[in-house]
């Protein structure tokens, strides 16, 4: 069988991890890029045995990088959701965990020129519009990823990266709140659709009869849960303007509690057909905005900070994950930018290979 080099490299991305590309070394239409992607992760198989894939949908994302369209940034963001099992790509999310990567991986694959011990890369997220500020650290002109920064969810320590989110309200929909309602009932449960950063559906975890501390493997088995969370998504995503979001990651789900481990409130993250063994970047922002919004299915589960930036600390299902929220409630509430630390790690790098014959389109 004839094979087809790519370049890539392998990078873990805050608690994600997957390939990044540079966009030029990819297929321009969508669906042969899609079956190349399949091939690369290796999708169909629990444990994607022929490709690259983790066989969790944590370890099956892609990044691709480009120089940037966008007059404000220096690269474009394009990303990736390879599903395990059943040979989907969804191209309509984005992923901030992969995104922490961006900056790192720019570049080292030459799309960006390290400026001094700190290089501050413009990202442009083209699958929802965002954009992100993040600085790398570069001492004499080459990343180092080793530093003391700890996050939940990886082992050790890396060299910090600083991510601040800007213009993300209604970064999918066009809205803060897509339904219009801060609130909406779907087959009994309240719940707060909301679009910052990530559109989610966003519940509290005792109208599931559940505390919202459970771990991540105690939700997966609940199949019960499961079921009916689906359908209330399902019917959320039509209120949000999304359409049929069946075989679409977006919206995500999330579940409020008060917390328990010194936070600001227990959160708990869907991807959105099993939990999250962290916390999304993208997801974190979006609850946190939720926990701050007066009216909100939050209510009652936080002591709400009075002033800005606050920064809210939302327990998850490995610890904790801090986001830095500068907004304003003079008038409902406006959120003008959320800021996260992550960290990343170049894995490997050098060439993927797929068959030939997917890009021939056979």
């Amino acid at each position: 069988m004839t094979q087809t080099a790519i370049p890539y490299l392998f990078m873990r991305g805050g608690t994600s991890r997957g390939p990044y590309f540079n966009r030029a070394d990819l297929p321009e239409d969508r669906e042969t890029l899609a079956r190349v992607l399949l091939a690369v992760v290796g999708s169909g198989h629990p444990l994607n045995i022929d490709g690259i894939g983790g066989g969790a949908a944590v370890t099956t994302k892609v990044a691709m990088l480009s120089p940037s369209q966008d007059a404000w940034a220096d690269v474009d963001y394009f990303f990736a959701q390879i599903s395990v099992l059943d040979r989907m790509v969804d191209f309509k999310p984005t992923c901030g965990n992969i995104l922490s990567g961006v900056g790192p991986a720019a570049v080292e694959l030459g799309l960006v020129e390290p400026t001094s011990d700190v290089t501050e890369v413009k990202i442009h997220a083209v699958n929802t519009g965002a954009k992100v500020l993040s600085k790398v650290l570069t001492p004499d002109g080459v990343v180092t990823y080793d530093g003391d920064a700890e996050i939940a969810g990886v082992p050790g320590t890396g060299a910090p990266i600083t991510l601040n989110f800007m213009e993300i309200v209604g970064s999918s929909t066009g809205a803060f709140l897509p339904t219009g309602h801060l609130r909406d009932t779907f087959d009994g449960i309240e719940v707060t659709c909301m679009d910052v950063a990530m559109p989610m559906v966003i519940a509290r975890a005792v109208d599931f009869g559940l505390t919202g501390h459970e771990s991540a493997d105690e939700l997966d088995a609940n199949t019960d849960f499961f079921a009916q969370m689906e359908a209330i998504r399902l019917q959320a995503g039509l209120a949000m303007g999304m359409g049929d979001v069946s075989k679409s990651v977006t919206p995500k789900f999330g579940l409020l509690a008060p917390a328990k481990d010194g936070g600001t409130i227990a959160t708990r993250y869907f991807m959105p057909w099993n939990t999250h063994p962290s916390m999304a970047v993208t997801g974190a922002q979006c609850l946190a905005s939720c926990a701050l919004t007066p009216g909100s299915v939050a209510d009652g589960l936080l002591e709400r900070p009075d002033q800005s930036p606050a920064n809210v600390v939302l327990e998850h299902a490995s610890g904790t994950i801090d986001v830095l929220v500068d907004y304003d409630t003079s008038e409902g509430f406006s959120l003008n930018s959320a800021g996260l630390l992550r960290t990343a790690r170049k894995l490997a790098d050098g060439r993927v290979f797929v068959p030939s014959r997917i890009l021939e389109g056979h």
